[in-house]
């Protein structure tokens, strides 16, 4: 079922300055980030820039071949990892997933698929919002001065499953959608019990390497982050003070497979080009992957590890970006590979609580998608780890 791998990562074309771009990416600096950077591919040829600071305190810009954290981009990885295995026939879509893990005590009805989709109806070991503005709060200390003190902290993939399955499941498995970053920890475990080897060297064997991203690090427990790179920061309010934190370095166990990744724009580039375009899985795989299940947003749906989104014009995007504590990470792309916009943000000093940032980085990917692909998503976007 498998085919050959194709990838474009030897593209030299060079374009013009942009000056749309340029201003484009000041005036999210000016939102209140610290930095951007940004790559752009399109029939006009490659053009990457940068904006604001690469570190506070300092005037250097950031490097636009610099490595970030790319949060929930990670799940497109995993989606692409396990679909790929699904293509060797180690992993079955339609499989219960207890049959893989049944040390968990799952749910016989969540499948393989229900986890790429996020339909299982698993509580978020993250935390989740309910229809009613309940909160309930995960296992992870998630917010402000507590997240600060368990930054170096390592958690094992296991212990994140076993902190969501305290909480009843959102609904049953397959009739609806919730986005739970406990899908994706348990998509890394069934490959490793599915191959007997490591997530890290199956995502190296079937991803990484054939497409040369030597830039994208899977970092385990590791805090480091490979030179070079913006620094990230974390503003928070702590007994009535705010405070802003270095978040450069962090143990990122935390959320694993969910969100883990580090890359740089490029590698980004090379990889979501390349899969969507057809050249990292078989056709009727990347055919799953891109069919969305319909959500409550009328204009965007979720496929296997990707996000399907409508534009003003008719079109269609396909999407993933991800973000937490200090940074944010934008991967866009035409249906056929050959457009396609990936970068970076970074948050600085800006007073700008947790709802604030938000908005902040939804008015910027607007910006930026209307600028590269000349329309607007028509309502809605991704949510990130």
């Amino acid at each position: 079922m498998s085919e050959p791998l194709r990838t474009d990562a030897n593209t030299t074309t060079t374009a013009p300055d942009r000056p749309e771009l340029r201003k484009a990416i000041q005036e999210i600096v000016d939102s209140g980030f610290a930095g951007i950077q940004l790559r752009v591919h399109d029939e006009r040829g490659t053009w990457v820039g940068s904006a604001g600071v690469s570190k506070l305190g300092e005037s250097a810009e950031p490097p636009t071949d610099g490595h970030f954290r790319v949060g929930s981009i990670t799940k497109t990885f995993t989606a692409a990892l396990v679909l790929r295995l699904v293509a060797e026939d180690r992993i079955g879509l339609d499989t219960p997933a207890d049959d893989y893990l049944p040390e968990f005590g799952l749910d016989r009805r969540i499948t393989v698929r229900m986890l790429l989709q996020h339909t299982s109806g698993l509580f978020s070991f993250t935390g989740e919002m309910y229809e009613d503005g309940t909160i309930v709060p995960g296992g992870i200390a998630g917010m402000g001065q507590g997240w600060m003190d368990n930054q170096f902290r390592t958690y094992l993939p296991e212990e994140l499953v076993r902190m969501a399955l305290t909480e009843p499941a959102r609904f049953e498995p397959g009739t609806d959608w919730s986005y739970s970053n406990t899908n994706y920890v348990l998509a890394r475990l069934l490959i490793e019990k599915a191959t007997a080897r490591p997530y890290a060297d199956e995502m190296r064997r079937l991803i990484l390497e054939p497409l040369g991203l030597t830039g994208t690090v899977l970092p385990g427990a590791s805090p480091e982050i490979p030179e070079p790179h913006a620094h990230g920061y974390y503003g928070y309010e702590d007994g009535g003070r705010w405070k802003v934190g270095d978040t450069t370095l962090f143990n990122p166990s935390w959320i694993s497979a969910a969100g883990d990744m580090i890359s740089t724009s490029r590698d980004l580039h090379t990889f979501f080009s390349t899969l969507v375009g057809g050249g990292l899985l078989p056709a009727p795989l990347l055919a799953e992957m891109c069919t969305p299940r319909p959500t409550p947003l009328p204009a965007m749906g979720y496929g296997l590890g990707v996000f399907v989104e409508r534009t003003d014009d008719g079109g269609t995007i396909l999407q993933h970006n991800g973000g937490f504590w200090g940074w944010a990470s934008l991967m866009y792309s035409t249906p056929d590979g050959g457009r396609t916009l990936t970068g970076s943000l970074t948050s600085g000093e800006a007073e700008l609580d947790l709802a604030g940032l938000s908005e902040a980085f939804e008015k910027a990917k607007r910006r930026l998608v209307e600028e590269v692909f000349g329309t607007r998503p028509t309502d809605g976007d991704g949510r990130a780890a």
